[in-house]
């Protein structure tokens, strides 16, 4: 247990001086811009941040889930602008569907509920059918991992990029978020698999880990600035409603970090399981990284004032990731009904058995 904690601990050292290294804002208003970040997209590859948790048979490093959950939450402080988290959980999905993961950016389809993507059958092999809105980095991920089904039968499918013709549209941080459409565009691979709603889960689990990133970010930056900055001949440290609402600022975060965690370890801890004994897990850490992010970035904005809202100013790098990833793969209120309907199902007397057995 020790050893796995020095090599984590190895592993964040290695995301933190690559990120703050390579991460400027003039690499961020650039990717913004639209321009992508190949360099850096192979240092990360190199690296072994891809794919920390797949199978070394699989062309991963044969890590653990608690391994990337420290990957995605450098990555979510430091509002790296690579599809390291669609790469991540899309690779798991093919390891999981016994597919081999290939090299290069990878993303994920379908990214709302109320989409179905089809596979046909072509021969020996397969096409796919269908129209997914709101897939991140779609115009520049080399692949796609697909969620589809074939006579209702759950599948995993991979899709090389060109088989989709491509609507570019972006979120509230300026990161690609692209509508792909497929009319019996060729299939890579295919394999049965996890449902579209394990998938939605995975990007979920993501979300959190890279929001409580963002999170330990603006604690920091506001800390910082507070005490930098003075005021009627006071720093702004010293008034009793700042340091009120940073410490406010420390609590969520606090919380927001540990319910991640525990949603990764819980991955772990269930094994080839995983995904559907985590759901309790991942839905309490969408919703308290969730509410945590919308009551932090509100914090961090008014503890900087006029400076925060300005476009030099690297605070909105951030908050804007944190307003987007807020409400991608489910917002607060799609995760809370799930858990009260799981709530529900079991019974009164079960809830305190069950909270006390996780």
């Amino acid at each position: 247990m020790a050893g796995d904690k020095e090599l984590r601990t190895i592993l964040a050292d290695t995301c933190s001086r690559l990120f703050t290294a390579q991460v400027t804002p003039q690499l961020q208003e650039s990717a913004e811009k639209g321009t992508w970040s190949e360099a850096l997209w192979r240092q990360v590859e190199e690296n072994g941040l891809t794919l920390p948790q797949v199978p070394e048979s699989r062309g991963g490093a044969g890590g653990s889930w608690s391994d990337a959950h420290v990957v995605l939450t450098t990555a979510g402080r430091h509002a790296v602008p690579l599809p390291i988290a669609e790469t991540m959980m899309g690779g798991w999905l093919l390891a999981q569907s016994g597919l081999d993961v290939p090299m290069g950016p990878i993303t994920l389809a379908p990214t709302s509920l109320h989409t179905r993507l089809t596979l046909i059958r072509n021969g020996k092999g397969w096409r796919l059918e269908g129209s997914a809105p709101r897939v991140p980095w779609g115009r520049q991920a080399e692949h796609v991992v697909v969620a589809a089904e074939d006579e209702g039968r759950p599948m995993i499918a991979l899709i090389a990029r060109g088989a989709a013709s491509v609507e570019e549209d972006v979120n509230l941080a300026l990161e690609p978020r692209d509508t792909l459409t497929w009319r019996g565009a060729p299939v890579v691979a295919a394999n049965p698999g996890p449902s579209a709603d394990r998938l939605w889960q995975l990007g979920a689990l993501a979300r959190a880990a890279q929001m409580a990133g963002g999170l330990e970010y603006l604690l920091a930056q506001s800390v910082k600035y507070v005490t930098e900055r003075s005021q009627f001949g006071r720093t702004l440290a010293s008034f009793q409603a700042i340091q009120h609402q940073l410490a406010l600022l420390a609590g969520h975060t606090a919380a927001a970090g540990m319910a991640a965690q525990h949603a990764f370890a819980t991955m772990d801890a269930r094994g080839t399981a995983s995904l559907g004994e985590a759901a309790f897990e991942v839905a309490v850490a969408k919703v308290r990284v969730g509410e945590a992010a919308g009551l932090g970035a509100g914090i961090a904005h008014q503890s900087h004032g006029a400076i925060g809202f300005t476009y030099e100013h690297s605070l909105h790098f951030v908050t804007r990731r944190l307003w987007s990833w807020r409400a991608e793969f489910g917002g607060e209120s799609h995760w809370s009904l799930e858990l009260g309907r799981e709530v529900a199902a079991r019974g009164a007397e079960a809830l305190w058995p069950h909270l006390t057995s996780r």
